[in-house]
């Protein structure tokens, strides 16, 4: 089943999510390698999607030019994250010029050394990048690896040989609840019963799994959470 969902971050402004209608959120978490750099409205989107009963996901962007940067980033990254829940991966997000400079080799350690990072720390951890930096930037071992969310707009799918779990469709989409653009994304993979089974992401391993569904009665649709018992 494909689920359909927005990513966010601080251009997005603030969000009333209670108007906001997706299958789940992936939002900003910050950049670089200060704890200066989270996101300023991460700690709202998070608490937004909560309230909202919307699972989320993170992610981090990148300005690391080497494997000993990429860790310090992923420190900073797990400092924002700590003590919090997400039903959907942590993705690092590559897209720098000057790292991708650097050429295939580099660009492939610097994203292991982060990746690595978060899982060693209990995370799923994905990569986000777009078709094209994958297709000629990362080794086919890393992104055989890792979770991929590929970035490509104005197409009918990605041009995109590998496997991926999450595609960033458009940035030009609306949402009733957010002022402006915002980025439309779907997800191929059931990465909340995935993370909540496996104890990843600060739940419990084996945590009981909330399905979401939508049903349509008499022509209207109603969406809400099924909780396996």
């Amino acid at each position: 089943m494909i689920r359909n969902g927005i990513d966010v971050s601080r251009w997005q402004g603030d969000i009333d999510w209670k108007r906001v209608w997706t299958d789940f959120c992936i939002m900003q978490a910050g950049f670089g390698r200060e704890i200066s750099q989270k996101d300023i409205c991460f700690e709202k989107n998070y608490a937004g999607c909560k309230s909202a009963g919307i699972p989320c996901g993170a992610y981090w962007y990148s300005y690391a030019v080497s494997e000993d940067e990429a860790k310090k980033e992923a420190a900073v990254c797990l400092e924002v994250l700590k003590g919090k829940q997400f039903e959907y991966p942590i993705y690092f997000d590559v897209e720098e010029r000057r790292t991708l400079d650097l050429g295939r080799a580099k660009v492939s350690a610097i994203i292991k050394a982060f990746l690595n990072a978060l899982e060693q720390a209990g995370y799923f951890a994905g990569l986000y990048m777009s078709a094209s930096y994958l297709r000629d930037y990362v080794t086919d071992e890393v992104k055989k690896r890792y979770a991929v969310w590929v970035a490509h707009f104005g197409v009918a799918k990605p041009d995109y040989q590998g496997e991926y779990g999450m595609w960033q469709k458009s940035n030009t989409g609306k949402m009733t609840g957010i002022t402006g653009n915002v980025d439309l994304d779907e997800c191929y993979k059931d990465y909340p019963a995935i993370i909540k089974a496996e104890g990843l992401n600060g739940f419990s391993k084996n945590a009981p799994v909330r399905k979401e569904v939508s049903l349509t009665i008499d022509g209207k649709t109603y969406r809400g959470t099924l909780t396996q018992v």
